[in-house]
């Protein structure tokens, strides 16, 4: 059984006496260990980081961009293989995770655009014989902590901007999936990319910890659960760091009593079971307005997620894979069966789904509640799994107010033919990510993705201009040179034109 070791300083070196299991979640079998890095691996990256920072600075933009090309057309030509490794270690299918991965390099793309993007602003004769300009300068070391459910994208929202910014960055990856995460980065050293300039480490809360409590680290960027999302934004913020921590969601579709009925039930079928829900911007909850929307959606969903294609995520055709983790099958099948009990009606039940051959998989099928209510358990809590929630209500205010009394607001949409409701929707709803007809609108690389409320702890969003401003500092700078032939008396007053 392979051991999966850390990358410092360009190389695989060994660090930590813990590790963790790898499964592949289609088969249940541990394929492999990852080495959980103790306080002083964490320090050897730090260090690491650290020494390469001064060069890297230094190095021209158009520089570090070059090397951001070059990065962006290996993982297009490795993208079978990154794809794969996605599918073994994480369970979604290799469709799914090519997906992911074109969305990843949308973000490099953007990062190649450094010297754009790191354009100050400058004026000329701001006062007599004044000029004025801002510049946009790296942070230092830098660091990001990342989650299972995209292995590849996400890492990719930040250290390609950080370090195209001038950074050097360390990445702690999910221990849960590792390799494709570890891949890439090899791949990045591989397109030119300097030792120290971008270092992994694998790990639990032991390095998360030492990550936070390092004051040579100056910024942190998190994806995951919002307990998580709060404790490293508070421990990290305490220590005077820049922290942007994205958390959990509950996200909602309203479905209008004029929405186009057919096409709302195939995006939300790709919105709810796409990766097993195990996404932070699935739909988990349909707001039907009107029980006749909500009696015809159920009708034309039921046979939809009876038939669902699922098995190991490696055969190509299939909608779902398996769970992540057998623990994680069971933590989402707990859900289920709390919902029943809470007398929400459990119109299909995807628990005891056996696939043929992968017995011992983490396998759940598609589940669907219906008349579930807002103080449900399974209403107001993320199930990231394969389960989908519908709620009745008889206005659109009535499904807006749900949405903006939620604790999370992290995505939305709302189908229908109306463009006064669609504005209506999109002015006042009290969620980051807006979708009009879209079930699943994760900005582009060239906006920022974030939400609001307990679904994001910091001031800037995820990639994007956020993004860069997240990776720089501004400096503004005040120049003079008088004329030789001028002799001005001292001026006591403050100064102004």
């Amino acid at each position: 059984m392979s051991v999966i070791q850390h990358l410092i300083h360009g190389e695989r070196v060994s660090g930590g006496a813990r590790s963790a299991d790898v499964f592949n979640p289609a088969t249940g079998e541990v394929v492999h260990q990852v080495q959980l890095a103790d306080q002083g691996t964490v320090q050897r990256a730090i260090d690491s980081a650290k020494a390469a920072f001064p060069a890297w600075r230094s190095t021209p933009a158009a520089k570090r961009a070059q090397v951001m090309f070059r990065f962006k057309q290996l993982l297009e030509q490795h993208e079978a293989s990154i794809a794969r490794l996605i599918s073994e270690e994480h369970g979604k299918t290799l469709e799914d995770a090519a997906g992911e991965l074109k969305r990843g390099i949308e973000n490099v793309e953007y990062a190649s655009a450094a010297p754009e993007l790191l354009k100050g602003e400058y004026s000329r004769n701001a006062g007599p014989n004044i000029d004025a300009w801002s510049d946009f300068q790296p942070l230092g070391v830098v660091a990001g902590i990342t989650p299972f459910n995209f292995p590849a994208m996400v890492p990719l929202w930040m250290y390609p901007l950080a370090i195209a910014c001038g950074n050097c960055f360390i990445l702690k990856p999910s221990e849960r999936d590792p390799s494709s995460t570890l891949y890439i980065a090899q791949l990045l050293h591989e397109a030119g990319l300097p030792k120290g300039v971008l270092n992994v480490v694998h790990g639990d809360k032991v390095a998360v910890d030492a990550l936070i409590q390092a004051p040579e680290v100056k910024a942190l960027s998190f994806v995951g659960s919002t307990p998580i999302a709060e404790y490293i934004y508070k421990e990290g913020a305490a220590r005077g760091k820049r922290v942007q921590a994205l958390g959990g969601a509950k996200n909602h579709a309203v479905l209008m009593p004029d929405a186009d009925l057919d096409n709302a039930v195939n995006a939300l079928m790709g919105a709810a079971y796409g990766s097993c829900g195990e996404r932070c911007m699935a739909i988990s909850v349909a707001v039907c307005v009107g029980d006749l929307v909500a009696d015809a959606l159920v009708a034309k969903l039921v046979p939809q997620v009876t038939a669902l294609k699922i098995g190991a995520g490696t055969t190509c055709g299939l909608d779902m894979g398996p769970l992540v983790t057998g623990q994680h099958r069971e933590k989402v099948s707990g859900y289920v069966e709390d919902g029943v009990r809470a007398g929400a009606e459990l119109v299909v039940d995807g628990r005891g789904l056996s696939v043929s051959g992968h017995e011992q998989g983490f396998f759940l099928g598609g589940c669907l509640f219906d008349r579930v209510t807002p103080e449900m358990r399974i209403y107001k809590e993320e199930i990231f799994g394969p389960v989908l929630c519908i709620v009745r209500v008889d206005s659109l205010e009535e499904a807006m107010r749900l949405i903006n009394e939620h604790e999370y607001g992290n995505g939305t949409c709302i189908f229908t033919r109306d463009g006064e409701a669609a504005r209506l929707f999109c002015d006042e709803i009290e969620v980051g990510m807006v979708g009009v007809n879209v079930p699943l609108p994760v900005p582009v690389a060239y906006h920022s993705f974030g939400g609001w409320k307990r679904s994001l702890f910091g001031d800037l969003h995820a990639y994007g201009p956020d993004g860069v401003r997240f990776y720089t500092r501004r400096k503004a700078i005040t120049q003079r040179w008088p004329q030789r032939a001028s002799h001005e008396a001292s001026q006591f007053a403050f100064p102004s034109l």
